[in-house]
């Protein structure tokens, strides 16, 4: 599965960045990070602008990287690991905003991306189950202790993340529970994975994220 492959992973993606869009991205994941939020398109050119960028080109070269996603009218609506709208996936941290994570994964790696303790809350898809994981950078502490990550995506290559993985990678009581689902959704190629191979994944996507994303 992509997600997992150290070679194809949103860090590697945002090192490969120029300059303008790396200072963009990095200024939407502070913003995101300060108020639990996304900017409005007038905002972001505001933002944009007032630190030297143009946000025309450096918007076109995250899209094309994957590391951001608009809709038909320019608003975001996928700046990874953050999603603008709610999900399953509710990141609280002491003295920050109420956020959430557009997957399972994704929710994952925020402690590292931003070095301090989380708490993630999420619901088992059909069952709605709540699931709770306290995670601090390389550690993670999961209620229930049998609660697992399926990792799934469709075959649909040419599609941006949040349209092919985003909605089908998800927290799970159980292998069980996770099977289960697996099985009425054949169409979904997935891959269950433990706690450890789970957060592995996460911080190798996202763990310097803004590390490399920041200016130079």
């Amino acid at each position: 599965m992509d997600r997992a492959d150290p070679q194809l992973t949103k860090c590697s993606a945002v090192g490969a960045l120029g300059l303008q869009a790396r200072r963009l991205h990095h200024l939407l994941l502070t913003h995101f990070a300060e108020t639990g939020h996304a900017p409005n398109r007038l905002d972001l050119n505001t933002m944009a602008h007032d630190h030297g960028v143009e946000p025309d080109s450096a918007i076109e070269e995250l899209i094309a990287r994957d590391l951001f996603a608009v809709d038909d009218h320019g608003e975001i609506r996928a700046a990874y690991p953050f999603s603008p709208k709610p999900t399953n996936h509710v990141i609280t941290w002491s003295g920050g905003p109420r956020t959430y994570a557009m997957c399972a994964i994704d929710a994952l790696g925020i402690s590292a991306m931003l070095d301090r303790p989380v708490t993630i809350t999420s619901a088992e898809p059909a069952t709605g189950t709540t699931i709770t994981i306290e995670v601090d950078r390389h550690k993670a502490h999961w209620s229930p202790a049998s609660a697992v990550v399926l990792a799934g995506a469709t075959d649909d290559t040419c599609c941006a993340s949040v349209d092919r993985t985003c909605s089908h990678i998800n927290f799970f009581t159980g292998t069980t529970a996770a099977e289960i689902w697996q099985a009425a959704h054949p169409h979904i190629t997935s891959t269950v994975l433990t706690q450890q191979e789970a957060l592995s994944c996460a911080i190798a996507e996202f763990g310097d994220f803004m590390r490399f994303g920041r200016p130079l």
